[in-house]
């Protein structure tokens, strides 16, 4: 078995009455913005370069990403929802590492953090990539940060394309 193909350009097929959205993973024309966790700094600093990499590969112009950093994973849900507010930004990007310690704030953090990122998104209509990673140790971290930093710029693209198809189909 090979590779499955990436499509290039976003259309409707259709297939009887079906009417399909194919992935566009093309990033001309959009302008992603991208908020990274200073805390565990290293693993988000490895995501953010993976990151940026693969957002400037499928097209978007580097003058149309944006990065700002916070403190930590509770403070990223509120820069982004700021930044979602000025209507900029197709999509947003939230990176960062919550690492399993000895207490009960590992869950705290990942549960919140992730349930804000969706409010986010779901509020303000942007589409926001998760890129907050939740690990056990900096071992699982540090083998995760470059695929997943990757995965979310291609989320990110991929969403951003579809939700303008479908809002350009609407009107």
């Amino acid at each position: 078995m090979g590779t499955p193909k990436q499509p290039t350009s976003i259309r409707p097929l259709t297939t009887g009455s079906i009417r399909e959205y194919e992935p566009v993973l093309d990033g001309a024309g959009l302008a992603v913005a991208v908020v990274m966790s200073r805390f565990n700094q290293d693993i988000g600093e490895g995501l953010l370069s993976a990151c940026t990499s693969e957002l400037r590969r499928l097209g978007v112009a580097e003058e149309a990403i944006t990065i700002a950093t916070v403190p930590g994973a509770l403070e990223i849900p509120l820069a982004l929802q700021t930044m979602a507010r000025t209507s900029r930004y197709d999509a947003l990007v939230a990176l960062g590492a919550v690492i399993r310690g000895e207490t009960y704030h590992f869950e705290i953090v990942a549960n919140d953090s992730c349930r804000a990122l969706m409010e986010v998104q779901l509020a303000s209509e942007v589409p926001v990539a998760n890129g907050i990673l939740t690990c056990e140790d900096d071992d699982q971290a540090l083998a995760r940060m470059h695929q997943k930093g990757v995965d979310c710029a291609r989320a990110a693209v991929e969403m951003a394309n579809l939700l303008r198809l479908v809002r350009e189909r609407s009107q």
